[in-house]
């Protein structure tokens, strides 16, 4: 958000939130067809009345514990009807402007799209045996590679199993197995007849766009 940006924008104070609320009131029976919802309802102005009397009764000195009661029952149930109609006829509403936001003391949103950068950086894992059978990738940074927090939003890990004596795969394009992760730890299970096998694994950073960084170096096990 920018702007009234605070989500604490209710006025806290029962005065001052009476001449907010009828400001609020009186501003959206002005321009709710513009805005193309309905008007707020004669309820919500006969509560900020009625607030107002109980207010200005608690500020008597014969006011009693019942007074302050009956005014907080009374406050509690037009701030309920206020944000109501707020959150479900203005808060998103399109045809609401900045403008008409500031006029009635409102949050003004950033509509601005963020932008996201490319993946940059290496990403690999260090490699452990948990059980029989499986084997857990700790992924981790490559040190001194750039990094990113908002671009580097996920990993995606090629993998293969081939015979332990056979020739190690030469492109990360011979792994022909894939998942996508954003956690630091995955486990990997495989088959009885994978004992023995040596598993290829390559990891490259990917943003929230599906951008792909570049492929950081290919590590391997035997699969116990």
């Amino acid at each position: 958000m920018g702007g009234t940006g605070s989500t604490r924008y209710i006025p806290a104070n029962d005065a001052e939130y009476y001449v907010w609320g009828l400001n609020v009131f009186n501003y959206a029976i002005l321009h709710h067809q513009r805005w193309g919802v309905m008007a707020p309802t004669k309820e919500m102005l006969i509560d900020l009345n009625e607030l107002k009397l109980r207010v200005d009764r608690c500020q008597q000195p014969t006011r009693s514990k019942v007074d302050t009661l009956e005014k907080n029952t009374v406050r509690s149930k037009s701030e309920k009807e206020m944000r109501g109609y707020l959150q479900g006829m203005v808060a998103r509403n399109p045809n609401v402007t900045d403008e008409d936001r500031q006029m009635m003391g409102l949050p003004i949103y950033d509509t601005t799209p963020t932008t996201v950068s490319a993946p940059v950086g290496l990403v690999t894992a260090t490699i452990r045996y948990p059980n029989e059978g499986a084997l857990e990738l700790q992924i981790r940074h490559v040190d001194g590679s750039p990094f990113d927090k908002r671009a580097n939003y996920g990993v995606n890990i090629k993998y293969y199993a081939l015979p332990a004596d056979a020739p190690p795969p030469e492109d990360v394009r011979q792994l022909y197995e894939s998942l996508f992760t954003r956690r630091k730890k995955v486990l990997f299970t495989f088959e009885k007849r994978d004992a023995n096998k040596r598993a290829y694994f390559c990891l490259r950073y990917e943003n929230s766009k599906g951008q792909a960084g570049q492929w950081g170096p290919m590590i391997s096990a035997i699969i116990p």
